[in-house]
This record gives C-alpha cells, structure tokens and sequence, in this order.
C-alpha cells in the first residue's frame, strides 16, 4: 500500500460535498486574473493587510485598499448588500484574508477568499498595480 492509499478515499459523493463546499469559500489567482482581463468583474476585490504605502507599492489591480481591522459595517455600506467580495492577503503565511472574511461573513456579506494571495499572483508570473487606491484616500 503506498502513502497514497494508506488512507481509505473518500466516496464520490463525499468528494463532490467537500470540493463543492471549498469552491464556495475559495478563489484562485488563475481565475481573478482571467476575470479581470475579460472584464467579467461580478465581485469586489480587497487588499486586507498592509499599508497604504505597502499597498502603494505592489497590490492586484483594481483591489481596494480595506485592511481587515477596518471592516465595520458601517465601512462595508458604501457596497450593496448582494456584492461578492473577494479578499486576499500577502500570502499563505499570512491569516489576514481568513480575518477579513469571517468579518465580512459575520455582517451577512458574500465574500470568497482568493488562495495564495499576493504570493500566488507573483508565482504566476501576474502583473501587479501600484499606486494609492482613490477611495482610499478619505482615511
């Protein structure tokens, strides 16, 4: 028996709750990036860690400077109530996505964590935006 299936695998329909629930909760960069480049953009992308100089520096385009200790809902009114969000941060050593999106579910947001964060977006060789975000500059 190899170290494969030393372990007994699960059911298909077991295999199709547990992938289904992750798709839920989880986007990648490969399937950001293609949205923006199409244009496809149903959701609304937010940088959740860092400062606005760090953000300045190197962040995904289009994202939304809005660091997960500034989610409120008075914060999250300027969306509508049925946006999807989609928050990342610097990494998989980094729990800031993890924050920003228990805050966001915990307001009845729909929000979708996008995997590998800034880390992920370098490792596919996707191009970064610089520069302050706009809306950010109220703070």
């Amino acid at each position: 028996m190899s170290f494969v299936s030393e372990y007994p695998v699960a059911a298909p329909d077991e295999a199709v709750e547990h992938f289904s629930r992750r798709l839920a909760l989880e986007t990648d960069c490969a399937d950001v990036a293609a949205c923006l480049k199409s244009g496809d953009v149903d959701f609304v992308l937010l940088h959740v860690v860092g400062s606005p100089e760090a953000f300045a520096r190197r962040h995904i385009p289009s994202a939304k400077h809005l660091p997960h200790r500034e989610i409120t809902e008075e914060r999250m009114a300027e969306w509508p109530d049925d946006t999807l969000f989609v928050v990342y941060c610097a990494g998989p050593h980094c729990n800031g996505a993890d924050q920003a999106a228990l805050k966001l579910a915990r307001l009845g947001r729909k929000v979708k964590l996008m995997i590998g964060g800034i880390t992920g977006w370098a490792d596919e060789g996707l191009a970064f935006a610089t520069g302050l975000d706009p809306a950010r500059q109220f703070a």
